[in-house]
Protein backbone atom coordinates (compact mmCIF):
# COMPACT_ATOMS: atom_id res chain seq x y z
CA UNK A 1 0.00 0.00 0.00
CA UNK A 2 1.46 3.37 -0.73
CA UNK A 3 1.89 5.18 2.47
CA UNK A 4 4.57 7.91 1.78
CA UNK A 5 6.52 10.30 4.05
CA UNK A 6 3.78 12.92 2.72
CA UNK A 7 0.88 11.26 3.41
CA UNK A 8 -1.17 7.96 1.51
CA UNK A 9 -1.51 7.92 -2.12
CA UNK A 10 -5.01 6.63 -3.56
CA UNK A 11 -6.93 6.18 -7.22
CA UNK A 12 -10.23 5.56 -8.35
CA UNK A 13 -13.14 6.40 -10.23
CA UNK A 14 -16.42 7.91 -11.21
CA UNK A 15 -17.38 4.62 -13.34
CA UNK A 16 -20.50 5.20 -15.61
CA UNK A 17 -22.49 2.72 -17.82
CA UNK A 18 -25.42 4.47 -19.94
CA UNK A 19 -25.51 7.38 -18.40
CA UNK A 20 -25.52 6.27 -14.77
CA UNK A 21 -23.13 6.24 -12.05
CA UNK A 22 -21.99 3.73 -9.70
CA UNK A 23 -22.29 3.97 -6.39
CA UNK A 24 -20.71 1.79 -3.61
CA UNK A 25 -21.85 1.18 -0.13
CA UNK A 26 -18.69 -0.19 2.31
CA UNK A 27 -20.07 -1.73 5.15
CA UNK A 28 -16.89 -1.25 7.57
CA UNK A 29 -17.49 2.63 6.76
CA UNK A 30 -21.00 2.53 6.52
CA UNK A 31 -20.77 5.09 3.81
CA UNK A 32 -21.76 5.66 0.12
CA UNK A 33 -18.83 6.29 -2.09
CA UNK A 34 -16.78 6.24 -5.21
CA UNK A 35 -15.31 2.95 -6.20
CA UNK A 36 -11.25 3.64 -5.18
CA UNK A 37 -8.20 2.35 -2.86
CA UNK A 38 -4.89 2.35 -2.01
CA UNK A 39 -2.10 2.11 -4.64
CA UNK A 40 -0.29 -1.13 -4.25
CA UNK A 41 3.96 -0.83 -4.40
CA UNK A 42 5.05 0.00 -8.02
CA UNK A 43 1.79 0.89 -9.18
CA UNK A 44 0.42 4.22 -11.19
CA UNK A 45 -2.21 5.84 -10.39
CA UNK A 46 -4.26 5.14 -13.40
CA UNK A 47 -3.02 0.88 -12.90
CA UNK A 48 -4.55 1.08 -9.11
CA UNK A 49 -7.64 3.22 -10.41
CA UNK A 50 -8.79 0.16 -12.72
CA UNK A 51 -7.66 -2.53 -10.32
CA UNK A 52 -9.94 -1.24 -7.26
CA UNK A 53 -12.55 -0.47 -10.05
CA UNK A 54 -12.28 -4.02 -10.77
CA UNK A 55 -12.10 -5.74 -7.06
CA UNK A 56 -14.58 -3.40 -5.33
CA UNK A 57 -17.25 -3.89 -8.80
CA UNK A 58 -16.57 -6.67 -10.25
CA UNK A 59 -16.34 -4.48 -13.94
CA UNK A 60 -13.66 -3.90 -16.12
CA UNK A 61 -13.30 -0.37 -17.04
CA UNK A 62 -11.34 2.22 -19.79
CA UNK A 63 -10.39 5.24 -18.91
CA UNK A 64 -12.23 8.16 -20.41
CA UNK A 65 -10.98 10.99 -18.45
CA UNK A 66 -8.75 12.48 -15.67
CA UNK A 67 -10.57 14.34 -12.57
CA UNK A 68 -7.66 15.40 -11.11
CA UNK A 69 -6.88 14.80 -7.10
CA UNK A 70 -9.05 15.45 -3.97
CA UNK A 71 -6.67 15.60 -0.36
CA UNK A 72 -8.05 15.09 3.10
CA UNK A 73 -6.63 13.98 6.44
CA UNK A 74 -6.92 10.54 7.79
CA UNK A 75 -5.13 9.03 11.04
CA UNK A 76 -2.89 6.16 9.64
CA UNK A 77 -1.20 4.11 12.45
CA UNK A 78 -2.32 6.79 15.37
CA UNK A 79 -0.96 9.78 13.00
CA UNK A 80 -3.36 12.13 10.94
CA UNK A 81 -1.80 12.11 7.10
CA UNK A 82 -3.13 13.56 4.13
CA UNK A 83 -4.36 11.29 1.85
CA UNK A 84 -5.01 12.17 -1.40
CA UNK A 85 -6.81 10.47 -3.84
CA UNK A 86 -6.20 10.46 -7.95
CA UNK A 87 -9.88 10.19 -9.93
CA UNK A 88 -10.53 9.13 -13.66
CA UNK A 89 -13.67 8.97 -15.29
CA UNK A 90 -14.57 5.50 -16.46
CA UNK A 91 -16.72 3.66 -18.47
CA UNK A 92 -17.82 0.30 -17.43
CA UNK A 93 -16.99 -2.60 -20.03
CA UNK A 94 -17.74 -6.14 -19.02
CA UNK A 95 -18.68 -7.82 -15.59
CA UNK A 96 -20.96 -7.81 -12.89
CA UNK A 97 -21.31 -7.40 -8.97
CA UNK A 98 -20.91 -9.75 -6.26
CA UNK A 99 -21.41 -8.47 -2.60
CA UNK A 100 -18.14 -8.87 -1.16
CA UNK A 101 -16.08 -8.02 2.54
CA UNK A 102 -15.26 -4.31 0.73
CA UNK A 103 -18.34 -3.70 -0.98
CA UNK A 104 -21.40 -5.17 -0.15
CA UNK A 105 -23.70 -3.06 -2.69
CA UNK A 106 -23.38 -1.49 -5.92
CA UNK A 107 -26.11 1.07 -7.64
CA UNK A 108 -26.30 2.34 -10.95
CA UNK A 109 -27.66 6.08 -10.26
CA UNK A 110 -28.83 9.57 -12.54
CA UNK A 111 -25.89 11.93 -11.66
CA UNK A 112 -28.09 13.90 -9.45
CA UNK A 113 -29.37 10.90 -7.91
CA UNK A 114 -25.58 9.84 -7.44
CA UNK A 115 -25.00 13.48 -5.31
CA UNK A 116 -27.63 12.84 -3.28
CA UNK A 117 -26.71 9.29 -2.45
CA UNK A 118 -22.62 10.19 -2.10
CA UNK A 119 -21.79 10.65 1.71
CA UNK A 120 -18.60 12.84 0.83
CA UNK A 121 -18.56 16.32 -0.58
CA UNK A 122 -15.32 15.64 -1.70
CA UNK A 123 -16.49 12.79 -4.15
CA UNK A 124 -19.50 15.27 -4.70
CA UNK A 125 -16.88 17.23 -6.29
CA UNK A 126 -15.36 14.80 -8.67
CA UNK A 127 -18.94 14.28 -9.57
CA UNK A 128 -19.36 17.72 -10.78
CA UNK A 129 -15.98 17.59 -12.53
CA UNK A 130 -17.25 14.96 -14.84
CA UNK A 131 -20.73 16.12 -15.02
CA UNK A 132 -18.80 19.46 -16.50
CA UNK A 133 -17.05 17.15 -19.06
CA UNK A 134 -19.92 15.91 -20.50
CA UNK A 135 -19.81 12.77 -18.58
Amino acid sequence: MAAADDGIRAAGALLVRGGEVAVVHRPLYDDWSLPKGKLENGEDDAAAAVREVREETGFTAEIAADLGTVTYPVVWHGETVPKTVHFFLMRAAEGSFTPHEEVDRLVWLAPDDAAEKLTYDREREVLARAIATGL
